[in-house]
């Protein structure tokens, strides 16, 4: 079976800042794994400042790796809303995993 039009959408700590984009100190280096055994490729990624998003034109069945690098700003403990896959003209098919408590460390 295969989905068309699905939506991944996982949020990212508040401050945190994610690579890639190419802009400012954005390092090249630290984001040149992301994209090694990914089975499929997104259509689109965006990066906000509350989440991480990848839009794909369909996936198949089966499992598929997202990776994206984030660059945590401020120290504190951080409990995050749940990642989400939503298929974009079905929304009531959908899947959520939650995000367990992450804690960043002053240096």
């Amino acid at each position: 079976a295969v989905i068309t039009g699905v939506a991944v959408s996982d949020p990212v700590p508040a401050g945190a800042t994610i690579l890639g984009s190419g802009l400012g100190r954005d390092s090249t280096l630290a984001t040149l794994g992301e994209k090694i055994g990914r089975s499929t490729q997104p259509a689109y990624e965006e990066r906000s400042f509350e989440a991480f998003r990848a839009y794909y034109q369909y996936l198949p069945k089966g499992s598929v790796k997202l990776e994206y690098t984030v660059r945590l700003n401020n120290a504190g403990s951080f409990q995050l809303p749940p990642s989400r896959v939503e298929a974009l003209y079905a929304p009531e098919m959908y899947g959520e995993a939650p995000n367990a408590r992450l804690s960043v460390k002053a240096p």
